[in-house]
């Protein structure tokens, strides 16, 4: 398996391919494990999750109506943006990739689920679990990678509209349920003539019906309800929904984006075995390292690689065999990246600007503070200053 990182890098030259096997097996045996235990506990947490946000949203769009207040505006815009994220991470993110259907409850099932986001659910899950979790991280098949406006490895050509891709990466940032419907909808491949019109313009109308409810809902229906305190109710959901933005975008920014984390080819993957498969979800995910409030807040998407590794398993689970995932890299010679979540942030960030560059201004600008042609630059100085007293 050959990743886009130069050869001197490879993180699994030191593997056999029986070692790369007998990983899988060992990974085949943690998820069977949690097949083999699910039950009543864990169908407890997820109805208790979801009956936790549903009040949070009410009571915090009840707090709203008096919004007019600074208090219950803050109270309630605060418990709003709070209610959205758990709705979109620990419970629809999770029901969609049918981590619940065990229970064959209808109302937690991923077929009948419909999340407060502006992609459609089967959308979503087309573009999502079917695409981006079987070729995570292939460059040119996964489409989450970089969602086709950054440039995300130094092998990649270098092209003078990457300049601008912090700021693209900002923009999608603020908007990211907007961008994400738009990357689900394929609106990159439309015009460039890549799919095909008919399909483009049904799931086109899909997708700006479900903006309408939800812009209906959040912008209109609740705000008026709110009488005198309609416009800073207004506020509050536009300020709920960047915070949601916001948040998820930078979950997800640190689980696929941090230094450490691999990319790969297409051609990487032909013939790919079940270890392999394995192997890289474990090298293209990284962990966010916290609390349990913090692993709630993000989904469970903290323990992305455990989340990639296994993403149909309970999200409630991945804490816990985590430590079993860490020890399998430890014992196969693997780095399992983890880091606190400011410094995963920050690298995800740092390596959006640093791509942004041409590979050349790189390496010119590490030469021009390389401390031994600093020390050539004073000697040279020196020698012409010895020169012009000699004359």
């Amino acid at each position: 398996m050959t990743t886009l990182q130069r050869q001197e890098q490879n993180p699994i030259a030191h593997l056999s391919a029986d070692d790369i096997e007998n990983l899988g097996r060992e990974l085949d045996a943690i998820r069977q494990q949690v097949l083999d235990s699910r039950g009543e506990r864990d169908a407890e947490y997820i109805r208790k999750v979801i009956d936790f946000q549903r009040k949070l949203e009410l009571g915090s769009r009840a707090v709203l109506l008096f919004s007019l207040f600074p208090p219950a505006w803050l109270a309630g815009t605060a418990g709003l943006s709070i209610a959205k994220i758990v709705e979109n991470m620990e419970i629809g993110h999770n029901v969609m990739h049918g981590q619940w259907d065990w229970m064959r409850d209808n109302k937690i099932h991923s077929t009948t689920w419909e999340w407060d986001n502006a992609s459609p659910s089967d959308m979503w899950k087309h573009s999502h679990n079917e695409i981006h979790h079987t070729y995570t991280n292939v460059v040119g098949k996964d489409e989450d990678l970089g969602y086709g406006i950054m440039r995300v490895d130094e092998d990649q050509r270098w092209m003078p509209f990457y300049l601008a891709q912090p700021l693209w990466n900002f923009i999608n940032a603020c908007f990211f349920q907007y961008g994400i419907a738009a990357y689900d909808l394929k609106v990159g491949k439309y015009l460039k003539g890549k799919t095909d019109k008919e399909e483009f313009r049904r799931q086109g109308k899909n997708v700006l019906g479900k903006i309408r409810r939800q812009a209906t809902k959040d912008y209109v229906l609740h705000p008026l309800l709110s009488g005198p305190s309609a416009v800073t109710t207004l506020t509050a959901n536009l300020t709920a929904n960047l915070v949601r933005n916001l948040w998820t975008h930078s979950v997800i920014m640190c689980g696929h984006f941090p230094e450490g984390v691999q990319t790969y080819e297409k051609k990487s993957i032909d013939g790919e075995t079940r270890g392999e498969w394995y192997l890289r979800q474990m090298l293209g995910s990284a962990n966010i390292s916290g609390n349990r409030l913090l692993h709630f807040m993000t989904g469970n998407l903290s323990f992305q690689i455990e989340h990639h590794l296994f993403p149909d398993l309970p999200s409630n689970r991945y804490q816990e065999i985590a430590p079993k995932v860490q020890d399998l890299f430890e014992r196969y010679g693997l780095t399992y990246v983890s880091g606190p979540m400011v410094k995963q942030v920050g690298s995800a960030w740092k390596k959006v600007f640093r791509l942004s560059l041409p590979n050349d201004f790189l390496r010119k600008a590490t030469a021009a503070v390389n401390p031994a042609n600093i020390a050539q630059l004073v000697l040279r100085t020196e020698s012409a200053g010895v020169d012009a007293t000699a004359a």
